[in-house]
């Protein structure tokens, strides 16, 4: 029998869409772990919300229809969440899968969507965070990906290449 505090549920993310209609959603949902005390852990990487990533703690707040919003972080992770738009061989799933192999062997999981030509990174704090940092900043003047940062820790700032 499954204890109902370690249920997965959906919990909502409210996000701000920009002037360029991004990111193309103004609600994203997340997997979690129910802890039982109006909290969830985070149990998948982030595709498009800011400011968290899989691991992190958050409050909690279910509203009259029974949907779970997030509200603040309690405790982070200490993950890192890394967004890439694939641009070698126009995003296919080839090239989402050989970016997210490549990043694997420095310590990462993540995963692809088609719809976006996007791949997102769960970046650990034992992952090898400088060489992730130039190999990000190597494919992105080859022109093979655009990468931005959707939660970062102080050790990924302290891994910045000089």
């Amino acid at each position: 029998m499954t204890n109902i505090s370690d249920a997965h549920v959906k919990v909502h993310f409210r996000m701000d869409v920009d002037e360029d209609g991004w990111p193309p959603a103004s609600v994203e949902s997340l997997w979690a772990v129910n802890l039982g005390d109006g909290t969830v852990r985070l149990d998948n990487t982030p595709w498009f919300v800011r400011g968290v990533a899989s691991g992190d703690i958050i409050k909690v707040e279910c509203d009259g229809d029974g949907v779970l919003w997030a509200g603040e972080t309690v405790r982070p992770s200490q993950n890192c969440t890394i967004r890439l738009i694939v641009l070698k061989d126009d995003g296919s799933a080839a090239a989402r899968q050989s970016v997210l192999e490549v990043f694997h062997r420095l310590g990462t999981t993540g995963e692809g969507i088609e719809q976006f030509r996007m791949v997102a990174l769960d970046v650990p704090p034992e992952a090898d965070l400088p060489r992730i940092r130039t190999l990000l900043e190597h494919g992105e003047a080859k022109e093979w990906w655009h990468w931005e940062e959707g939660c970062v820790t102080a050790a990924w700032e302290a891994a910045a290449p000089a």
